[in-house]
């Protein structure tokens, strides 16, 4: 976990008001659920295996060990978890190279989050070598905090990735908005006690009560951020 959070931008007045706001990566902020899919095909394909598109769904924004543990499960691939890791870290980080797409409205969110001095993290299951390549596209400087799925013990769907954030910027995580695109993202910030916005990218996510779905960051604003935790 890596830190650059000023002091002035610590909230601990108690007060109600949003006090932060954390992003996933992989499909909320850059557009690149499909590069760790094709990563995937690609690495299995080597090993004379086939996936099954209809797995995606199952793999989709969870940690790399489950997503690995799963698809060695399904397909009977001569091959451990640590080895599949290290394999499919290697294949996507050769598609990330050139830079990666933000997603629509990205750009514009993170702007407007720094004009209003809101503290912004990056929480993601991507390991800390992945995120700081793709920070070369998003911009280090957007974020207080970054949390990588390698220096927590239990990532997501755990609830510690977005514990950690909160600690992290001194906030308490109700007051917190998270803004996820896979199930399993939403989770692990519902179980942390912040409100979610899901943008789901891959699989549906349904509506629920402390959570807004809606169908692209470019329907997230400020304002729209701080309703969620007025509305407590």
């Amino acid at each position: 976990m890596t830190s650059t959070v000023p002091a002035s931008l610590i909230r601990t007045n108690g007060s109600s008001a949003l006090q932060a706001v954390f992003l996933d990566m992989d499909g909320t902020l850059v557009d690149t659920e499909g590069f760790w899919w094709d990563a995937e095909v690609e690495a299995f394909a080597d090993l004379g295996h086939r996936l099954d598109e209809a797995w995606r769904d199952v793999v989709v924004g969870g940690p790399m060990t489950r997503s690995a543990g799963y698809l060695i499960e399904s397909t009977g691939a001569d091959i451990t978890v640590a080895e599949l890791t290290v394999l499919l870290n290697e294949k996507f980080e050769q598609r990330i190279e050139r830079g990666v797409p933000l997603m629509p409205g990205a750009e514009r969110l993170l702007a407007e989050l720094a004009r209003h001095s809101i503290p912004t993290a990056l929480v993601s299951a991507s390991h800390r070598r992945i995120i700081d390549k793709v920070l070369h596209s998003l911009g280090r400087d957007r974020f207080a905090l970054t949390v990588a799925g390698d220096e927590v013990v239990r990532t997501k769907p755990h609830p510690e990735p977005y514990l950690a954030a909160a600690q992290g910027v001194g906030a308490d995580p109700v007051l917190c908005a998270v803004i996820e695109d896979t199930a399993t993202g939403v989770a692990a910030a519902e179980a942390a006690g912040c409100r979610v916005v899901a943008v789901p990218s891959v699989a549906p996510i349904s509506a629920s009560p402390g959570r807004v779905v809606v169908r692209s960051l470019e329907e997230v604003d400020v304002p729209f951020l701080r309703t969620l935790i007025t509305g407590i």
